[in-house]
């Protein structure tokens, strides 16, 4: 670390640092304010909820999961918070049975209350009217009951496997004859929507509700018992030994069979259970006791999706169309050529506020479609089903280009859908690679080579912090580089090279790559914030900051009097505002309609050309840092490095969607009426630059050669 002193830092010991579980759990009840929050249209708030239990549900899978692998591994070290496994999980738990409580409260108290005001009901079978239970019998006998497999427990029918995340009905099923009860198990189809609308489109009742109200007809003759609503959780990270394997394909399609068989780690109950039940369930699961969660509201509410589509303009934010930046054209002028806009001078996109579709599909897309195009070259990580994209690259390579395409084949829980990308390409021709043993590709990067009409060859770049899917582009808050750099395009030469072939290098031109340098080179910028003391200044925005070597570092800084202003979406292991450790240091969090997603490092003053400026994927945890690919790119031309830093100030200004964390490690929201939402001062912001006369204006710039 140079000449930043640990020594005072290190001896605050383990209360420097908050756990990371307990950190994300705290970022799910910043999401949950959202579902609270009458602020937000109604069915914006449903969709918060959504998200929320999709992320619990992650959460179990991966990270719960994960401490309970360690448990049964006998795992002594303690976290570096100083907690040990089994008082992390303990702590976990006392977390979210807070947060299911508050779920519980704001679903039954807040949500169903409000969405019946405005016309929509979700409703129980018990309170339905004779002809609506009629009209769902028919749904029932037509569509669920054809797809409906009961099965037996008994001595002849062992427990059954209770696959991932599904729904299921526990049904006690007794023969009237010789008064012999058993349980029945009845697995809730997915493939059906979870809340079944009602004929006017705006009454729903639960999937399992209707089963549960006609389950006589798959037990024929016998005496239907008491029934439980249950789900289960598993071990859903895929353990990847890939330096052992031959084919990585092949194995991360054997570890995605072995998923659905991962040990299971949460049981939930819908309602009160009856005690058996659960001793049968937690026996069969082999689980404990804390291990079971019981709520109050439909369980897997992020079946609220369906709801959420409902077209009511009134209970929806305003409609966003990310608007094209004058650079892309405009619904006057029509397109433009791409490579030319490029070679007058670089480009910034921010999105969701900047089209995605406009800018980087049409990219490569013209890429693709232009005959002075030699090659093309793309990481993957994560993409959409209907690629613009993949469909570029693969018209490309059929048309003779040279196209190599990086595709990550273990993107968590998309692994299933690159498998599927990656054999499409392989099958039009294009050169596909699954990246460096031991390590995910994370690095977002377009290479370009055209031939120029004056003979030479040029290549074009795109360098991101998003991913290359224009669904999540509408709702991520991302940045990206477009540009014709000559050093960016030799750097991203040999970065392709290094991904596709064998190469060692670790300096770059412009580009720091994890794992080589970008650990060193954080610490070197941020030693260098240290010398200048007091006026030092760092800002850096990330979805998590949890590495505990750059944490201490940023405590060491703020002991030298350097300023440390943080902007972190989920996870915060740094304890600000602690005297004697991080009286200088400010955190803060914006969670609200966009997801904010893009990472950017500013040290030194912002205001100054002095100032290194870096945008990039990597975010502050060990997993970037140490077992991913990943860059970080400079933004050297003044007007782009100007629009980074009002990025970030406008962020940090925000006190309308954002929460700051104290010392003490809890989130408030600013006191006071709240003047600026950072998110709507984008939106105004795009659509002011990309009115035409700011196209005049940018155009005698370049004649007059401002801005090249």
């Amino acid at each position: 670390m140079g000449s930043i002193s640990t020594s005072q830092v290190e001896s605050f010991g383990s209360s420097r640092f908050i756990n990371r579980e307990l950190s994300w759990l705290d970022f799910a009840l910043r999401v949950l304010d959202l579902a609270e929050d009458k602020s937000v249209p109604l069915l914006e708030r449903a969709k918060f909820l959504a998200i929320l239990s999709d992320g619990l549900d992650e959460f179990f899978q991966v990270r719960v999961a994960g401490l309970k692998d360690q448990l049964a591994a006998g795992v002594r070290s303690l976290s570096p918070d100083g907690l040990s496994v089994r008082e992390q999980l303990q702590a976990v738990r006392g977390k979210v049975l807070l947060i299911a409580e508050r779920i519980n409260q704001i679903y039954n108290e807040n949500l169903l209350p409000a969405l019946s005001d405005a016309g929509i009901m979700l409703l129980n079978w018990d309170d339905l009217p004779f002809e609506d239970r009629e009209y769902l019998v028919g749904v029932f006998e037509n569509t669920v009951f054809p797809v409906l497999t009961p099965l037996a427990v008994d001595p002849s029918h062992p427990f059954p496997y209770i696959s991932n995340l599904s729904l299921n009905l526990l049904v006690r099923v007794t023969d009237p004859v010789s008064e012999v009860s058993r349980y029945a198990r009845v697995k809730v189809p997915a493939i059906l929507p979870r809340f079944v609308a009602l004929p006017d489109g705006v009454r729903f009742v639960p999937l399992e509700q209707l089963i549960s109200a006609n389950v006589r007809q798959l037990f024929p003759e016998m005496a239907i018992g008491a029934q439980h609503v249950f789900r289960v959780s598993r071990n859903a990270d895929l353990t990847l030994e890939e330096e052992e394997a031959d084919d990585l394909l092949a194995f991360v399609e054997m570890e995605l069979r072995r998923r659905r068989f991962g040990r299971a780690v949460r049981l939930e109950f819908q309602g009160v259970p009856d005690p058996d039940v659960v001793a049968l369930l937690v026996k069969e699961l082999r689980l404990h006791p804390d291990d079971v969660y019981i709520l109050d509201t439909p369980l897997d509410l992020s079946g609220l999706w369906s709801v959420y589509k409902i077209m009511r303009a009134d209970l929806h934010d305003l409609d966003w169309v990310p608007v094209t930046p004058l650079s892309f054209g405009d619904a006057e002028s029509g397109s433009v050529d791409v490579f030319a806009t490029l070679r007058e001078g670089d480009v910034l996109v921010h999105h969701p506020y900047e089209s995605f579709s406009a800018t980087v599909e049409r990219f490569i897309e013209q890429a693709a479609n232009d005959p002075a195009v030699l090659a093309i070259k793309q990481t993957l990580y994560r993409t959409s089903g209907d690629s613009r994209i993949v469909a570029s690259l693969i018209q490309a390579a059929e048309s003779g280009k040279q196209v190599a395409v990086l595709v990550e084949v273990k993107a968590r829980f998309d692994e299933q859908a690159n498998i599927g990308w990656a054999r499409a390409l392989e099958e039009a021709g294009v050169h596909v690679v699954y990246g460096l043993a031991g390590l995910k590709t994370h690095l977002k990067a377009v290479l370009v080579v055209r031939s120029e009409d004056d003979g030479s060859t040029l290549r074009y770049c795109h360098l991101g912090t998003g991913n290359y899917n224009s669904k999540t582009a509408k709702s991520y808050e991302d940045i990206g580089l477009l540009t014709c750099n000559p050093d960016f395009g030799a750097d991203l030469s040999e970065v392709f090279n290094l991904l596709t072939g064998f190469s060692k290098r670790l300096e770059y031109r412009k580009l720091i790559l994890a794992p080589g340098l970008l650990r060193t080179r954080i610490l070197q910028f941020i030693s260098e914030q240290v010398r200048l003391g007091d006026a030092g200044r760092i800002i850096i925005k990330v979805n998590g900051l949890i590495d505990p070597e750059v944490i201490d570092a940023l405590y060491s800084a703020s002991n030298a009097g350097v300023k440390v202003e943080l902007l972190v979406r989920s996870i915060c292991c740094l304890r600000p505002g602690v005297p004697g450790l991080s009286e200088n240091i400010r955190v803060k969090s914006i969670v609200g309609r966009f997801l904010e997603h893009s990472r950017i490092f500013i040290f030194g003053d912002p205001n100054s050309n002095s100032a290194k400026v870096l945008v990039g994927s990597a975010d502050l945890m060990q997993r970037n840092l140490d077992r991913r690919i990943e860059a970080l790119f400079p933004i050297e031309d003044p007007h782009l490095r100007k629009r980074v830093v009002e990025i970030v100030s406008l962020d940090l200004d925000d006190d309308s969607s954002s929460w700051e964390l104290s010392e003490n490690g809890e989130w408030a929201k600013p006191s006071g009426p709240g003047l600026l939402r950072a998110q709507d001062k984008f939106q105004e912001l795009a659509i002011e630059r990309a009115t035409p006369i700011r196209r005049h204006v940018r155009r005698l710039w370049f004649k007059m050669g401002v801005g090249k």
